[in-house]
Parts: structure tokens; sequence; C-alpha cells
């Protein structure tokens, strides 16, 4: 695959983040080409484009409605037809148990942020936990609190009132799924101030990340099934 299609899917810092896709397919068989699926958060749609890519219908949603970027993208890979748009509040999702995938990137610290409150955290994945099939599945990745150092900076350089996901949360805000795996990754590459910077501080990433703690790293990706 190359940059510019990572770069679709990903939209930043994609040497660390695209590390999601194989680590997904890896766990979920998304290549059926019969799934419906839902990407929460959208932005430009790039996770509703790698489900679509694989033939399977998709709902690109964010709160307000996905606009002519995503268009765009999807266009661009011939897939939009496979795709359709809506408005969706996470907090609160009108469907139930009508997904086979849902998928998200960064988006339960902003939430939680915006409301002020960490219960929404939880609320947020029990509502996607909602909208899932029986035997579903929930594929995630997500900015984690990492260290004093990645605190600092984002304080001062990074997203307001993000409310970073801790590692010993996760059992309690996936508590509703039967099962839920996930690994960790970067350290350094959110720290990069352009995206060539970011990239090239990824790749030392992946050479360090299997060497420090997993509380150092900054993303958590996973899979939790319904």
């Amino acid at each position: 695959m190359t940059f510019d299609e990572k770069k679709d899917l990903i939209g930043w810092d994609i040497t660390n983040w695209f590390k999601a896709i194989p680590y997904w397919e890896r766990h979920i068989k998304i290549e059926t080409r019969d799934k419906v699926c839902l990407e929460l958060g959208a932005s430009n749609g790039g996770l509703s484009l790698w489900m679509a890519r694989h033939f399977n219908t998709v709902i690109c949603s964010d709160l307000k409605l996905p606009g002519a970027a995503a268009l765009k993208i999807h266009s661009k890979y011939e897939c939009k037809d496979r795709i359709r748009y809506e408005a969706v509040d996470a907090t609160n999702i009108p469907y139930e148990n009508y997904f086979d995938v849902v998928a998200f990137k960064s988006i339960v610290g902003g939430i939680a942020g915006f409301y002020g409150s960490n219960a929404y955290k939880a609320k947020t994945i029990k509502q996607i936990y909602r909208t899932l099939k029986p035997g579903g599945t929930l594929v995630f990745a997500e900015n984690l609190k990492a260290t004093r150092c990645h605190a600092f900076l984002r304080k001062h350089f990074g997203t307001k009132n993000w409310n970073y996901l801790h590692l010993d949360e996760l059992k309690t805000v996936f508590s509703d799924f039967k099962q839920v795996q996930y690994t960790t990754v970067g350290f350094f590459g959110c720290l990069g101030r352009t995206e060539k910077q970011r990239n090239i501080l990824g790749k030392i990433d992946s050479f360090i990340e299997r060497f420090i703690p997993c509380s150092w790293h900054y993303i958590v990706i996973g899979v939790a099934k319904k």
C-alpha cells in the first residue's frame, strides 16, 4: 500500500496510527464483503473507505454530516456507492443490534473532554455495544494518556480539554464485551510538528516501542467482540 493510500485511510501521524489496520485485519474478516458497518467520528471517512474497499455496506458518520473531503476520498477509490452519510452522535446512536462492525479512531477522549466527565468514555462504548449485532465487532484506535512528558506537551501544544484514556480504564470501559484484545504503540510520533517529522519519529517508535512499557505508549489499538 502506498503512503498516499495510508494517508487517505488514517489522516495524520500515519506511521503509528496505520498500525491499526493490519492489527484489525488479523482479528476480523473484513474482506468477506457482506458486512453492515458504521464509522463514528469519521471526519474525512478513512475507516469507511477501508471497510467499503472490501465491498461492505458502510454508514460514514460524524457529529455533523461528513462533507466534501470524505466524498472526494471515497470517489477517488470508486467506492462511494457502498457508503451513505449520516450525522450520528456517538453518545446516542439511533440503531440497535444493527451493525456487524463499528469502527472509530480517536473519539472517546474528545467526547469525555467535551462533556467534562470520565463517565462518557463508558457511555460511548455502551452505545456502540448496543448498536452491534450479537457477535458483532468493534474495532478501535484511541489516544492514551501516556507519560507526564506527553501530558505536558499536549497541554501546551495539543488539543485542549481532551480526556485521554488510561490503560487501567479499559477493563471498565469495555466491560460489556465478552472479549477484548488490544495492543499499544507509539511514543515519539505525536511530538512531531509536521507529518514528515511524525513519519520519521514513527519509524523510530516502530523500533523502540517493544522495549518500553505499554503505559508509555500513546495509542491503544483494539478489537472487542459482543
